[in-house]
């Protein structure tokens, strides 16, 4: 084994160097044009192009289509203009259509792109085809944000948690609608003294049901890709934005009571202050501050239905960390990570082994572009003792630097370090200091048809231990197919504590591929894809595991699967699947057995199952999603339905129910288990500033019924009233349902720029 290791490792080193020599040769995307000049007339965002500042007369480049077709003219044009003044970057959309019958789920902000009339205009303003700033607004002036990282290749590139300061307006017509945008430069990065950036827009037109960008873009990319591009022109060099100093303090009061912990006691009562600071320091780095930050308001995580035997991936909200957080947490393949930001402000129970809340004390993070072609970013935060759980303070550290090379591709450094507090002050298990370092190139071709990565991590612990994951992916991709592998190794002793690794001791190997079959364009149906994905997980049998001793097949799963997607949005899938694995410890699928039944360790399963799934046209005021799968489940087998129905009562909001059900009959001594997940959402949009939402989460695996009424009013710019209600109960038996635990908070922000 130890020589295969390295063999293989020297193979596909070849490989991605030969991928790597052909990518200067490659050609630039050349995109449309925006000429922008500067204006001393008053923008006022009413809807109404009458500011001869718009100059509406200027000759427009049309908007193509990108769904269902992407080789011909969009049905529904859009007209761009944009002028500026010394605060502002003004944009005003002039978006046809085929009447007024717009679809808004809601008048909340944060909106999704689908089922949705709307417009985003992206603003990469280092020109570097990797970061950028997204603006949205649909026909009732609804607005959004968010930031685009990793060039927008993928769905997790996509953070529309990110919240800042700007203004937005929209007015309806009989045969299209207009949509104002005044984006302050103190919101964005760039480079002082810049006659460039780069800049698309892409639409959503309900009624037509048509995608359509200013700049075209191939259908088989996302439609954020920021490959595919046009330019603003500025008349005259950008200044730089002024001093950008914000401090948003805030106040909170919290009532609680644990039913389990403390049956008869008090509820407890809490009130804190505290805020964050966001400064400038130059045109393109921001140094962000926290104090006794609170995430209260932040939404509860989606419940799901654990059959797995690993951790589960939850995404970060918490509007702290989420600023160039591709920075910190894109390093790696996601299932080897070295910094997952949700590790901080999280600890283990030393009694129960539960992951329970650790008080964050204060942070800073020193994020964005240091010149043209390069990245940093520095976080620490520092973590409070628990005298409870015998546990010392903890602090972190995270570094990364990313520099651009060749036309779009990149050399990425991180050092991850978390540092215990006088830990022989404490008899908790917790080691002195835990801490991984990795060097990364990551491969992105000016074509944007080769991209991968390669990367390699190394921890070191206080015990003197230390181990070492390497990764490696290369994927070729034109719109009538696509073939990619993914590997890594994983050694037994990789430790990183704050990130994420969900096995050790592994080689994985994920070859996968599809091939696209476009419909006419009088043909219903859109595009069929067919195609295979495996994932084969060998154990390097370097631990202490009695199952596998030596380098062996672990794990296989193979699928196969067909799919194709309408013109009117539905879509329809069906995967066939074959698992083969080894179980290297006890196991029971369902986790609501007694303790003494599981499957054993060393026993080997060979199994196949079918899944099938229906997505219904997310325009309709109905919609559903729906997804089926059974067959065989280790030495049993399985049912299973899950998805989600959706009712919109626009503007005022909108009804959905997730729901998942599994029943797995496993041989003697199981019994047949009945697995329930059902999430009720009530999303009330009173106003534009006035929101209520209401989750209740019941998962039979947890025995446990969660509640959580969150009321927001945006009663300024950027600065909210939170009153958020969390319950939760215990249901099973049901003739016992009694509560566990319950919380109300009410928070004030504010906004204050200084």
């Amino acid at each position: 084994m130890s020589r295969i290791l390295p063999l293989l490792l020297l193979f596909f080193c070849l490989v991605f160097c030969l991928s790597i020599f052909g990518q200067d040769n490659a050609s630039e995307y050349i995109g449309p044009e925006i000429h922008i000049k500067k204006t001393n007339q008053k923008i006022i965002l009413d809807g109404v192009l009458d500011e001869g500042a718009w100059n509406i007369d200027n000759t427009q480049s049309p908007f193509w289509q990108y769904f269902p077709l992407d080789s011909v003219s969009a049905n529904g044009q859009t007209e761009i203009y944009m002028t500026y003044d010394d605060q502002h970057l003004y944009v005003a959309v002039k978006c046809y259509s085929s009447g007024s019958d717009f679809i808004t789920p809601s008048l909340r902000r944060d909106y999704s792109f689908r089922g949705n009339d709307n417009i985003s205009i992206l603003f990469d303003t280092y020109s570097d085809a990797t970061n950028a700033f997204l603006f949205g607004l649909n026909p009732y002036g609804v607005r959004r944000e968010a930031l685009i990282s990793n060039g927008g290749r993928g769905f997790r590139d996509f953070s529309g948690s990110w919240d800042n300061k700007w203004r937005g307006n929209s007015k309806s017509y009989e045969d299209y609608w207009v949509g104002e945008f005044a984006i302050p430069f103190k919101t964005i990065r760039y480079k002082e003294g810049a006659m460039e950036w780069r800049f698309n827009a892409y639409r959503n037109d309900t009624q037509l049901s048509e995608y359509s960008t200013w700049s075209n873009i191939p259908r088989n990319r996302i439609v954020m890709d920021l490959t595919y591009m046009g330019k603003i022109i500025w008349d005259e060099p950008l200044k730089k934005p002024g001093t950008n100093f914000a401090v948003i303090p805030y106040v909170s009061g919290a009532s609680a009571r644990d039913f389990e912990g403390e049956p008869n006691g008090k509820p407890s009562s809490d009130f804190a202050v505290g805020g964050d600071a966001k400064i400038g320091v130059t045109a393109g780095l921001n140094l962000d501050l926290t104090v006794n930050p609170d995430f209260s308001q932040v939404e509860v995580d989606r419940q799901v239905t654990n059959l797995d035997r690993f951790e589960i991936f939850f995404p970060e909200r918490r509007q702290f960390f989420l600023e160039n957080a591709d920075l910190f947490g894109s390093f790696g393949h996601p299932r080897v990570n070295p910094f997952f930001s949700r590790r901080i402000g999280v600890a283990q129970d030393t009694a129960t082994g539960q992951n329970i809340q650790n008080t964050i004390l204060f942070g800073s993070r020193l994020s964005g572009k240091i010149n043209d072609r390069a990245r940093v970013g520095l976080l620490n935060m520092q973590t409070a003792k628990q005298v409870g759980n015998d546990l010392p303070g903890i602090n972190y550290t995270v570094a990364a630097l990313e520099k651009t090379v060749f036309s779009r591709s990149q050399i990425v450094g991180i050092f991850v370090n978390q540092q215990s507090i006088n830990p022989s002050n404490f008899s908790g298990e917790l080691p002195a200091y835990n801490r991984v370092g990795g060097l990364e190139y990551r491969l992105a071709t000016a074509d944007n048809r080769w991209s991968g990565k390669l990367s390699y991590q190394r921890s070191f612990t206080a015990d003197n231990s230390s181990g070492n994951a390497q990764y490696f992916s290369l994927n070729y991709e034109v719109p009538q197919f696509r073939v990619a592998l993914d590997q890594y190794i994983v050694s037994e002793d990789f430790d990183a504590k704050v990130g994420f690794v969900q096995r050790q001791d592994i080689l994985y190997l994920n070859p996968e591929g599809f091939i696209n079959f476009f419909a006419s364009e009088k043909s219903k149906v859109n595009r069929h894809r067919i195609g295979f994905n495996s994932r084969i997980f060998y154990k390097l049998g370097e631990d202490d595991n009695e199952v596998i001793r030596d380098f062996g097949l672990w794990e296989w799963e193979g699928r196969l699967f067909y799919e194709a997607r309408f013109k009117n949005t539905t879509s329809i899938e069906a995967r066939l699947q074959y698992k083969d694995v080894t179980l290297l410890g006890d196991f029971d699928p369902t986790r609501v057995q007694e303790e003494t039944v599981f499957l054993a360790a060393g026993e080997r399963f060979k199994y196949t199952s079918m899944e099938l799934s229906y997505r219904s046209d997310v325009r309709k005021a109905f919609s559903y999603r729906v997804n089926a799968n059974f067959g065989q489940f280790f030495n049993g087998s399985i049912l299973g339905l899950r998805g989600r129905f959706n009712y919109r009562f626009q503007p005022f909001g909108q009804f959905g129910l997730e729901y998942g059900y599994n029943r797995i009959v496993l041989d003697d001594p199981f019994k047949p288990a009945n697995l329930w997940l059902v999430g009720p959402r009530f999303d009330l949009t009173f106003t534009k500033s006035l929101f209520l939402t209401t989750l209740v989460q019941y998962n039979s695996q947890l025995d446990n019924m969660n509640i959580n009424a969150r009321f927001q009013w945006r009663y300024a710019p950027v600065s909210d009233f939170f009153l958020v209600y969390t319950d939760n109960y215990l249901t099973n038996p049901w003739d016992q349902f009694g509560a566990r635990n319950r919380s109300i908070v009410a928070k004030v922000t504010y906004w204050l720029n200084l």
